[in-house]
Protein backbone atom coordinates (compact mmCIF):
# COMPACT_ATOMS: atom_id res chain seq x y z
CA UNK A 1 0.00 0.00 0.00
CA UNK A 2 1.13 3.54 -0.77
CA UNK A 3 -0.38 6.91 0.20
CA UNK A 4 -2.01 8.71 -2.71
CA UNK A 5 0.21 11.69 -1.87
CA UNK A 6 3.22 12.07 0.46
CA UNK A 7 2.15 12.41 4.12
CA UNK A 8 2.50 15.91 5.57
CA UNK A 9 5.84 16.36 7.29
CA UNK A 10 6.36 17.47 10.86
CA UNK A 11 5.77 16.15 14.36
CA UNK A 12 3.39 17.01 17.18
CA UNK A 13 -0.39 17.04 17.34
CA UNK A 14 -0.67 20.17 15.19
CA UNK A 15 0.89 18.34 12.23
CA UNK A 16 -1.32 15.30 12.87
CA UNK A 17 -4.51 17.33 12.92
CA UNK A 18 -3.54 18.77 9.53
CA UNK A 19 -3.02 15.25 8.22
CA UNK A 20 -6.47 14.43 6.81
CA UNK A 21 -5.70 10.77 5.94
CA UNK A 22 -4.50 10.08 9.48
CA UNK A 23 -7.54 11.80 10.99
CA UNK A 24 -9.78 9.54 8.89
CA UNK A 25 -7.89 6.50 10.21
CA UNK A 26 -8.13 7.73 13.81
CA UNK A 27 -11.84 8.49 13.44
CA UNK A 28 -12.39 4.97 12.15
CA UNK A 29 -10.42 3.57 15.09
CA UNK A 30 -12.56 5.45 17.63
CA UNK A 31 -15.83 4.35 16.01
CA UNK A 32 -14.69 0.73 15.68
CA UNK A 33 -13.33 0.38 19.21
CA UNK A 34 -16.37 2.01 20.80
CA UNK A 35 -18.51 -0.38 18.76
CA UNK A 36 -16.45 -3.36 20.02
CA UNK A 37 -17.06 -2.48 23.67
CA UNK A 38 -20.74 -1.63 23.22
CA UNK A 39 -21.15 -4.89 21.28
CA UNK A 40 -20.00 -6.90 24.31
CA UNK A 41 -22.44 -5.01 26.54
CA UNK A 42 -25.16 -5.75 23.98
CA UNK A 43 -24.37 -9.48 24.09
CA UNK A 44 -24.79 -9.52 27.87
CA UNK A 45 -27.98 -7.46 27.60
CA UNK A 46 -29.47 -9.85 25.04
CA UNK A 47 -29.01 -12.81 27.38
CA UNK A 48 -32.29 -11.80 29.03
CA UNK A 49 -34.16 -12.60 25.80
CA UNK A 50 -32.06 -15.60 24.82
CA UNK A 51 -31.96 -17.35 28.21
CA UNK A 52 -34.26 -20.35 28.60
CA UNK A 53 -36.07 -20.92 31.94
CA UNK A 54 -33.86 -22.08 34.82
CA UNK A 55 -30.68 -21.35 32.80
CA UNK A 56 -27.47 -20.52 34.61
CA UNK A 57 -27.05 -16.82 33.88
CA UNK A 58 -23.43 -16.58 35.06
CA UNK A 59 -22.41 -19.59 32.97
CA UNK A 60 -24.09 -18.18 29.87
CA UNK A 61 -22.35 -14.86 30.37
CA UNK A 62 -18.99 -16.61 30.65
CA UNK A 63 -19.74 -18.65 27.52
CA UNK A 64 -20.47 -15.49 25.51
CA UNK A 65 -17.25 -13.83 26.70
CA UNK A 66 -15.23 -16.95 25.91
CA UNK A 67 -16.77 -17.14 22.42
CA UNK A 68 -15.70 -13.54 21.85
CA UNK A 69 -12.18 -14.11 23.24
CA UNK A 70 -11.10 -17.46 21.76
CA UNK A 71 -10.70 -16.17 18.15
CA UNK A 72 -8.23 -13.56 19.38
CA UNK A 73 -6.02 -16.33 20.70
CA UNK A 74 -6.54 -18.78 17.84
CA UNK A 75 -6.55 -16.51 14.79
CA UNK A 76 -4.55 -13.39 15.75
CA UNK A 77 -1.31 -14.47 14.09
CA UNK A 78 -3.05 -16.03 11.08
CA UNK A 79 -4.95 -12.81 10.45
CA UNK A 80 -1.67 -10.88 10.46
CA UNK A 81 -0.30 -13.16 7.73
CA UNK A 82 -3.44 -12.47 5.68
CA UNK A 83 -2.97 -8.70 6.12
CA UNK A 84 0.51 -8.86 4.57
CA UNK A 85 -0.93 -10.53 1.45
CA UNK A 86 -4.00 -8.40 0.78
CA UNK A 87 -4.98 -4.77 0.35
CA UNK A 88 -5.00 -3.20 3.83
CA UNK A 89 -7.59 -0.57 2.93
CA UNK A 90 -9.99 -3.25 1.72
CA UNK A 91 -9.45 -5.24 4.92
CA UNK A 92 -10.28 -2.16 7.02
CA UNK A 93 -13.46 -1.53 5.05
CA UNK A 94 -14.68 -5.11 4.71
CA UNK A 95 -14.01 -6.12 8.33
CA UNK A 96 -16.13 -3.23 9.63
CA UNK A 97 -18.78 -3.64 6.95
CA UNK A 98 -19.23 -7.33 7.76
CA UNK A 99 -19.38 -6.65 11.48
CA UNK A 100 -22.09 -4.09 10.85
CA UNK A 101 -24.06 -6.52 8.70
CA UNK A 102 -23.62 -9.21 11.36
CA UNK A 103 -25.32 -6.92 13.88
CA UNK A 104 -28.13 -6.17 11.45
CA UNK A 105 -28.68 -9.92 11.04
CA UNK A 106 -29.38 -10.48 14.77
CA UNK A 107 -33.09 -9.48 14.54
CA UNK A 108 -33.50 -11.98 11.69
CA UNK A 109 -32.01 -14.94 13.59
CA UNK A 110 -33.93 -17.24 15.95
CA UNK A 111 -33.65 -16.21 19.58
CA UNK A 112 -31.52 -19.20 20.49
CA UNK A 113 -28.44 -18.98 22.69
CA UNK A 114 -26.37 -20.93 20.15
CA UNK A 115 -26.92 -18.21 17.54
CA UNK A 116 -25.74 -15.57 20.01
CA UNK A 117 -22.52 -17.54 20.54
CA UNK A 118 -22.00 -17.79 16.78
CA UNK A 119 -22.45 -14.02 16.37
CA UNK A 120 -19.94 -13.35 19.19
CA UNK A 121 -17.45 -15.77 17.63
CA UNK A 122 -17.73 -14.38 14.08
CA UNK A 123 -17.49 -10.76 15.24
CA UNK A 124 -14.28 -11.54 17.09
CA UNK A 125 -12.77 -13.30 14.05
CA UNK A 126 -13.39 -10.21 11.92
CA UNK A 127 -11.79 -8.02 14.60
CA UNK A 128 -8.57 -10.05 14.36
CA UNK A 129 -8.17 -8.95 10.73
CA UNK A 130 -8.98 -5.33 11.49
CA UNK A 131 -6.41 -4.78 14.28
CA UNK A 132 -3.14 -5.60 12.40
CA UNK A 133 -4.38 -3.87 9.23
CA UNK A 134 -5.03 -0.70 11.21
CA UNK A 135 -1.63 -0.66 12.93
CA UNK A 136 0.13 -1.43 9.64
CA UNK A 137 -1.53 1.56 7.98
CA UNK A 138 -0.28 4.21 10.43
CA UNK A 139 3.31 4.35 9.07
CA UNK A 140 1.90 4.72 5.54
CA UNK A 141 0.01 7.89 6.48
CA UNK A 142 2.41 9.51 8.95
CA UNK A 143 6.08 10.46 8.40
CA UNK A 144 8.65 8.89 10.68
CA UNK A 145 9.05 12.03 12.78
CA UNK A 146 5.31 12.05 13.48
CA UNK A 147 4.94 8.39 14.52
CA UNK A 148 5.39 9.13 18.23
CA UNK A 149 2.53 11.64 18.15
CA UNK A 150 0.35 9.30 16.08
CA UNK A 151 0.88 6.42 18.47
CA UNK A 152 0.21 8.73 21.41
CA UNK A 153 -3.30 9.20 20.03
CA UNK A 154 -3.79 5.58 19.05
CA UNK A 155 -2.44 4.07 22.27
CA UNK A 156 -4.50 6.45 24.40
CA UNK A 157 -7.60 5.59 22.40
CA UNK A 158 -6.90 1.86 22.77
CA UNK A 159 -6.23 1.92 26.51
CA UNK A 160 -9.04 4.38 27.20
CA UNK A 161 -11.51 2.16 25.36
CA UNK A 162 -10.39 -0.74 27.56
CA UNK A 163 -10.88 1.31 30.73
CA UNK A 164 -13.97 3.45 30.09
CA UNK A 165 -15.47 1.91 26.95
CA UNK A 166 -17.75 -0.46 28.85
CA UNK A 167 -19.07 2.42 30.96
CA UNK A 168 -20.75 4.09 27.97
CA UNK A 169 -22.23 0.83 26.67
CA UNK A 170 -25.34 0.73 28.82
CA UNK A 171 -26.30 4.43 28.34
CA UNK A 172 -25.78 4.16 24.57
CA UNK A 173 -27.91 1.02 24.34
CA UNK A 174 -30.66 2.49 26.57
CA UNK A 175 -30.80 5.60 24.40
CA UNK A 176 -30.91 3.49 21.23
CA UNK A 177 -33.71 1.32 22.61
CA UNK A 178 -35.79 4.36 23.59
CA UNK A 179 -35.42 5.96 20.17
CA UNK A 180 -35.14 2.94 17.88
CA UNK A 181 -37.63 0.48 19.33
CA UNK A 182 -37.05 -3.25 19.91
CA UNK A 183 -34.02 -3.49 17.65
CA UNK A 184 -32.61 -0.02 18.18
CA UNK A 185 -29.64 -1.43 20.10
CA UNK A 186 -28.54 -3.65 17.23
CA UNK A 187 -28.99 -0.81 14.74
CA UNK A 188 -26.92 1.56 16.91
CA UNK A 189 -23.91 -0.78 17.16
CA UNK A 190 -24.17 -1.69 13.47
CA UNK A 191 -24.23 2.02 12.64
CA UNK A 192 -20.93 2.57 14.45
CA UNK A 193 -19.25 -0.19 12.45
CA UNK A 194 -20.70 1.08 9.17
CA UNK A 195 -19.55 4.64 9.93
CA UNK A 196 -16.06 3.27 10.59
CA UNK A 197 -16.14 1.47 7.23
CA UNK A 198 -17.17 4.75 5.56
CA UNK A 199 -14.23 6.59 7.17
CA UNK A 200 -11.78 3.96 5.90
CA UNK A 201 -13.33 4.08 2.42
CA UNK A 202 -12.05 7.65 2.00
CA UNK A 203 -8.47 6.81 3.02
CA UNK A 204 -6.22 7.99 0.14
CA UNK A 205 -4.22 4.78 -0.21
CA UNK A 206 -3.21 3.47 -3.62
CA UNK A 207 -3.31 -0.26 -4.16
CA UNK A 208 0.07 -1.83 -4.85
CA UNK A 209 0.66 -4.88 -7.02
CA UNK A 210 0.61 -7.91 -4.75
CA UNK A 211 1.50 -11.50 -5.62
CA UNK A 212 -1.43 -13.81 -6.22
CA UNK A 213 -2.44 -14.72 -2.64
CA UNK A 214 -4.02 -18.01 -3.73
CA UNK A 215 -0.70 -19.18 -5.14
CA UNK A 216 1.92 -17.95 -2.71
CA UNK A 217 0.24 -18.01 0.70
CA UNK A 218 1.84 -20.59 3.00
CA UNK A 219 0.41 -19.78 6.47
CA UNK A 220 2.74 -22.04 8.45
CA UNK A 221 5.84 -20.79 6.61
CA UNK A 222 4.74 -17.19 7.05
CA UNK A 223 4.07 -17.79 10.75
CA UNK A 224 7.55 -19.23 11.25
CA UNK A 225 9.00 -16.33 9.30
CA UNK A 226 7.31 -13.91 11.71
CA UNK A 227 8.64 -15.79 14.73
CA UNK A 228 12.16 -15.81 13.25
CA UNK A 229 11.94 -12.06 12.76
CA UNK A 230 10.85 -11.49 16.36
CA UNK A 231 13.61 -13.78 17.63
CA UNK A 232 16.19 -11.94 15.55
CA UNK A 233 14.95 -8.41 16.35
CA UNK A 234 15.34 -8.05 20.11
CA UNK A 235 14.04 -4.49 20.08
CA UNK A 236 10.68 -5.48 18.64
CA UNK A 237 10.24 -8.61 20.77
CA UNK A 238 11.15 -6.73 23.97
CA UNK A 239 8.78 -3.92 23.07
CA UNK A 240 6.01 -6.49 22.58
CA UNK A 241 6.79 -8.03 25.97
CA UNK A 242 6.56 -4.64 27.65
CA UNK A 243 3.22 -3.90 25.98
CA UNK A 244 1.92 -7.28 27.15
CA UNK A 245 2.86 -6.54 30.76
CA UNK A 246 1.25 -3.11 30.48
CA UNK A 247 -2.05 -4.52 29.21
CA UNK A 248 -1.96 -7.28 31.85
CA UNK A 249 -1.73 -4.71 34.63
CA UNK A 250 -4.71 -2.76 33.36
CA UNK A 251 -6.75 -5.92 32.80
CA UNK A 252 -6.06 -6.95 36.40
CA UNK A 253 -6.99 -3.48 37.63
CA UNK A 254 -10.44 -3.71 36.04
CA UNK A 255 -11.04 -6.61 38.45
CA UNK A 256 -9.16 -5.29 41.50
CA UNK A 257 -10.56 -1.75 41.33
CA UNK A 258 -13.96 -2.85 42.63
CA UNK A 259 -12.22 -4.26 45.73
CA UNK A 260 -9.87 -1.32 46.16
CA UNK A 261 -12.59 1.36 46.15
CA UNK A 262 -14.40 -0.29 49.07
CA UNK A 263 -11.33 0.31 51.26
CA UNK A 264 -11.54 4.06 50.60
CA UNK A 265 -15.24 4.45 51.35
CA UNK A 266 -16.78 4.16 47.89
CA UNK A 267 -19.38 1.65 46.75
CA UNK A 268 -18.21 -1.38 44.83
CA UNK A 269 -19.97 -0.23 41.66
CA UNK A 270 -18.13 3.11 41.77
CA UNK A 271 -14.80 1.59 40.69
CA UNK A 272 -15.16 3.53 37.44
CA UNK A 273 -13.84 6.67 39.20
CA UNK A 274 -10.52 4.91 39.73
CA UNK A 275 -10.26 3.75 36.13
CA UNK A 276 -11.36 7.13 34.79
CA UNK A 277 -8.56 8.82 36.77
CA UNK A 278 -6.05 6.43 35.16
CA UNK A 279 -7.52 7.33 31.78
CA UNK A 280 -6.99 11.03 32.48
CA UNK A 281 -3.37 10.32 33.39
CA UNK A 282 -2.85 8.42 30.14
CA UNK A 283 -4.35 11.23 28.09
CA UNK A 284 -2.12 13.73 29.88
CA UNK A 285 1.02 11.63 29.35
CA UNK A 286 0.20 10.90 25.73
CA UNK A 287 -0.46 14.59 25.16
CA UNK A 288 2.98 15.49 26.51
CA UNK A 289 4.69 12.85 24.36
CA UNK A 290 2.65 13.68 21.30
CA UNK A 291 3.36 17.40 21.46
CA UNK A 292 6.90 17.51 22.86
CA UNK A 293 8.09 13.96 22.12
CA UNK A 294 11.25 15.12 20.32
CA UNK A 295 12.50 16.66 23.59
CA UNK A 296 12.56 13.23 25.26
CA UNK A 297 14.92 11.59 22.77
CA UNK A 298 17.53 9.33 24.46
CA UNK A 299 15.51 9.27 27.70
CA UNK A 300 14.64 5.88 29.31
CA UNK A 301 10.90 6.51 29.01
CA UNK A 302 9.69 2.88 29.37
CA UNK A 303 11.94 2.28 32.38
CA UNK A 304 10.58 5.43 34.03
CA UNK A 305 7.05 4.31 33.17
CA UNK A 306 7.48 0.86 34.73
CA UNK A 307 9.04 2.29 37.90
CA UNK A 308 6.17 4.78 38.22
CA UNK A 309 3.61 1.99 37.81
CA UNK A 310 5.44 -0.24 40.29
CA UNK A 311 5.57 2.60 42.83
CA UNK A 312 1.86 3.34 42.44
CA UNK A 313 0.82 -0.33 42.76
CA UNK A 314 2.86 -0.58 45.96
CA UNK A 315 1.49 2.64 47.51
CA UNK A 316 -2.07 1.63 46.56
CA UNK A 317 -1.88 -0.88 49.42
CA UNK A 318 -1.28 1.92 51.94
CA UNK A 319 -3.57 4.68 50.65
CA UNK A 320 -6.94 5.12 52.32
CA UNK A 321 -7.95 8.62 51.21
CA UNK A 322 -10.06 9.12 48.09
CA UNK A 323 -8.07 12.08 46.77
CA UNK A 324 -4.79 10.21 47.19
CA UNK A 325 -6.04 7.08 45.42
CA UNK A 326 -7.39 9.14 42.51
CA UNK A 327 -4.08 11.03 42.25
CA UNK A 328 -2.19 7.73 42.28
CA UNK A 329 -4.47 6.38 39.55
CA UNK A 330 -3.68 9.41 37.42
CA UNK A 331 0.04 8.85 38.02
CA UNK A 332 -0.41 5.20 37.03
CA UNK A 333 -1.95 6.28 33.73
CA UNK A 334 0.93 8.70 33.14
CA UNK A 335 3.42 5.88 33.66
CA UNK A 336 1.46 3.66 31.28
CA UNK A 337 1.68 6.26 28.52
CA UNK A 338 5.49 6.37 28.89
CA UNK A 339 5.54 2.65 28.06
CA UNK A 340 2.73 2.20 25.54
CA UNK A 341 3.42 5.13 23.23
CA UNK A 342 7.20 4.72 22.72
CA UNK A 343 7.00 0.91 22.48
CA UNK A 344 4.25 0.92 19.86
CA UNK A 345 6.15 3.57 17.90
CA UNK A 346 9.33 1.50 18.07
CA UNK A 347 7.59 -1.59 16.69
CA UNK A 348 6.27 0.40 13.74
CA UNK A 349 9.61 2.05 13.00
CA UNK A 350 11.66 -1.14 13.24
CA UNK A 351 9.33 -3.45 11.30
CA UNK A 352 9.54 -3.41 7.47
CA UNK A 353 6.22 -3.04 5.64
CA UNK A 354 6.34 -6.60 4.32
CA UNK A 355 6.42 -7.94 7.89
CA UNK A 356 4.00 -5.56 9.63
CA UNK A 357 0.92 -7.72 9.24
CA UNK A 358 2.69 -10.76 10.73
CA UNK A 359 4.22 -8.76 13.57
CA UNK A 360 1.05 -6.85 14.46
CA UNK A 361 -1.01 -10.02 14.13
CA UNK A 362 1.31 -11.74 16.60
CA UNK A 363 1.19 -8.67 18.83
CA UNK A 364 -2.60 -8.76 18.75
CA UNK A 365 -2.40 -12.44 19.71
CA UNK A 366 -0.07 -11.85 22.64
CA UNK A 367 -1.92 -8.77 23.92
CA UNK A 368 -5.26 -10.59 23.91
CA UNK A 369 -3.75 -13.40 25.96
CA UNK A 370 -2.27 -10.78 28.28
CA UNK A 371 -5.73 -9.25 28.68
CA UNK A 372 -7.51 -12.56 29.21
CA UNK A 373 -5.31 -14.25 31.83
CA UNK A 374 -5.45 -11.48 34.49
CA UNK A 375 -9.24 -11.26 34.09
CA UNK A 376 -9.44 -14.96 34.88
CA UNK A 377 -7.01 -15.18 37.81
CA UNK A 378 -7.00 -11.75 39.52
CA UNK A 379 -10.33 -12.28 41.30
CA UNK A 380 -9.69 -15.78 42.67
CA UNK A 381 -6.12 -14.87 43.62
CA UNK A 382 -7.36 -11.86 45.59
CA UNK A 383 -9.87 -14.05 47.42
CA UNK A 384 -7.06 -16.48 48.32
CA UNK A 385 -4.22 -14.19 49.44
CA UNK A 386 -5.80 -10.74 49.76
CA UNK A 387 -5.67 -7.50 47.80
CA UNK A 388 -2.46 -6.21 49.38
CA UNK A 389 -0.45 -9.30 48.50
CA UNK A 390 -1.68 -9.25 44.90
CA UNK A 391 -0.88 -5.55 44.46
CA UNK A 392 2.61 -5.95 45.96
CA UNK A 393 3.29 -8.93 43.69
CA UNK A 394 2.18 -6.92 40.65
CA UNK A 395 4.42 -4.04 41.76
CA UNK A 396 7.41 -6.36 42.04
CA UNK A 397 6.80 -7.98 38.63
CA UNK A 398 6.31 -4.62 36.91
CA UNK A 399 9.56 -3.19 38.30
CA UNK A 400 11.57 -6.33 37.48
CA UNK A 401 10.26 -6.48 33.90
CA UNK A 402 10.97 -2.78 33.38
CA UNK A 403 14.55 -3.00 34.68
CA UNK A 404 15.27 -6.26 32.82
CA UNK A 405 13.88 -4.96 29.52
CA UNK A 406 15.90 -1.75 29.75
CA UNK A 407 19.13 -3.52 30.71
CA UNK A 408 18.61 -5.93 27.84
CA UNK A 409 18.17 -3.32 25.14
CA UNK A 410 19.39 0.05 26.42
CA UNK A 411 22.47 0.25 24.18
CA UNK A 412 20.32 0.32 21.08
CA UNK A 413 17.02 1.49 22.52
CA UNK A 414 18.33 4.87 23.66
CA UNK A 415 19.24 5.68 20.07
CA UNK A 416 15.79 4.77 18.77
CA UNK A 417 13.30 6.49 21.13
Amino acid sequence: MLPASPPPSGSGFRALFRNRPFMLLWTGQILSQVADKVFLVLLITLLVDYRPPNALKASMKSAVLVANTVPAILFGSAAGIFVDRFDKKQILIISNLLRGLLLLAIPLLPKEFAFLLVVAFLESILTQFFAPAELSTIPLLVPKEGLLSANALFTTTMLSSLIIGFAVGEPVLSFARNWGGDYGQEFAVAGLYLLAAAAFYFLPLKKTILPDPLVVVHPWSDFKEGLRYLKKNRLVSNAMLQLSVLYSVFAALTVLASVLVVDIGLKENQFGFLLAAAGVGMVFGAGILGHWGDRFHNKPLPLIGFLIMGFVLCVFTLANELWLVLALSGLLGLGASLIGVPMQTLIQEQTPESMRGKVFGFQNNVVNIALSLPLAIAGPLTDMVGLRAVMLAMSFVVCIVGIWAWQNTRRVLQDVI
